[in-house]
């Protein structure tokens, strides 16, 4: 079987484990109705990690599709990798932007993105799917 090997991989294969969980509390004052539910349309505003954490208990082995359209693909923007990995070498990337310049970007962003995917991975159903856009050269979209 193929596999993707990067440099950080083993520092972060896990680490969605270590985020801890995090309850889901509505706000009424924000939503648009007057009956607030975890059980409906949901916007959550935060730490995507966390907040993909927090969706579990509730979610877990439910969701049928997930599109996901990370920020972080183009090479345009500056971005930094904040997760908060317990490694000499990702506590060194930390808190650092990363262009199109930087050499480690793609490891960089692989590491951002693994425990995400991890964590989504647990949220599809058994038949669901993760539909992935990634931007290519000239800004042409590719959805996998």
């Amino acid at each position: 079987m193929p596999t993707l090997n990067f440099k950080g991989k083993s520092f972060v294969q896990n680490h969605h484990l270590a985020v801890k969980y995090h309850q889901l509390v509505p706000q009424k004052d924000k939503s648009l109705t007057d009956k607030i539910s975890l059980h409906d349309n949901l916007i959550i505003q935060g730490d995507n990690l966390k907040a993909l954490k927090a969706l579990l208990p509730t979610y877990s082995g439910k969701i049928k599709c997930i599109y996901i359209d990370p920020p972080y693909n183009t090479g345009n923007e500056g971005w930094a990798y904040n997760d908060n990995v317990n490694s000499p070498m990702i506590k060194e990337w930390l808190g650092k932007i990363v262009d199109k310049d930087d050499l480690t970007r793609h490891d960089k962003w692989l590491c951002m993105m693994m425990p995400r995917l991890k964590l989504l991975k647990d949220l599809l159903s058994e038949d669901g799917a993760i539909s992935f856009r990634v931007m290519m050269k000239n800004n042409i979209a590719l959805d996998l």
